[in-house]
């Protein structure tokens, strides 16, 4: 007998037994942000699978928030059923637009922008001090922004060993600088639950308003003591706060 018609007997058995098979467990899509590319959430992903979550991480191209919600809204598409979508940074603003899908049951937003619908990733930083990383961006002829070497050991990573943080530099996604000034049109957090984590010692996006934006959003919020990127610093306690997340979409 093949296996699908054997799988398919074995849950009628089980339904007409009274007995409810188990939910599948939502996967994981995770988006990056600027200054970054996937592999930002390498120490995260194993932990996840480990937990047998399936997990997919967005190569955005930074080139714009319609194109990189396009992209992640391609991966949610190609998940089998429930998504709990990560957004780091920039992400979070991507995760804000792309997380109005049928499939998304929750939102977990790290270090990230949380704007409203209508608010650029710009707009939602005014009235706070601009961070000593956004302060040392570099633009190139095309108008991409990037992090000096120097600039993202000590702004955006400056808890990690410096041979990790010369890689980071390395790898890191310029992002086009047009692309903050472009607004969600609808807000994923305004109908579904969210999680924050706030990184304490951030020195790209100011932690008071990383929690003004959890607490706006009403997000289930954890801090750690982390620069911009816990996810390469304390991978264990950002894939806890992912996994919450995962349980409470079950």
């Amino acid at each position: 007998m093949k296996l699908a018609a054997l799988a398919a007997l074995t849950t009628a058995a089980l339904l007409s037994s009274g007995v409810q098979a188990a939910p599948e467990q939502p996967a994981v899509v995770i988006v990056h942000g600027a200054f970054a590319d996937g592999s930002d959430w390498a120490k995260v992903i194993p932990l996840l699978q480990a937990r047998g979550v399936k997990v997919t991480a967005v190569q955005n191209g930074l080139e714009s928030l319609a194109g990189d919600v396009a992209a992640t809204r391609r991966a949610i598409d190609n998940q089998p059923g429930k998504v709990v979508l990560v957004g780091h940074s920039w992400g979070g603003t991507v995760i804000t637009e792309a997380g109005n899908h049928d499939k998304v049951a929750g939102l977990v937003y790290v270090a990230a922008f949380a704007p409203d619908a209508g608010q650029s990733t710009a707009e939602a930083g005014k009235g706070y001090p601009t961070p000593p990383g956004i302060a040392k961006l570099v633009a190139d002829k095309q108008g991409y922004l990037s992090l000096p070497p120097d600039a993202l050991r000590q702004d955006f990573a400056q808890d990690v060993p410096a041979a990790q943080a010369a890689v980071m530099a390395a790898t890191q996604g310029p992002i086009q600088a047009k692309a903050f000034d472009e607004k969600p049109t609808a807000a994923a957090w305004a109908s579904r639950p969210s999680w924050y984590i706030v990184s304490k010692n951030d020195r790209m996006i100011q932690p008071d308003l990383e929690r003004a934006m959890a607490k706006k959003i009403g997000a289930t919020t954890t801090e750690l003591p982390t620069s911009h990127v816990p996810q390469q610093s304390r991978p264990a306690d950002v894939a806890k706060v992912i996994l919450a997340a995962v349980a409470a979409a079950r």
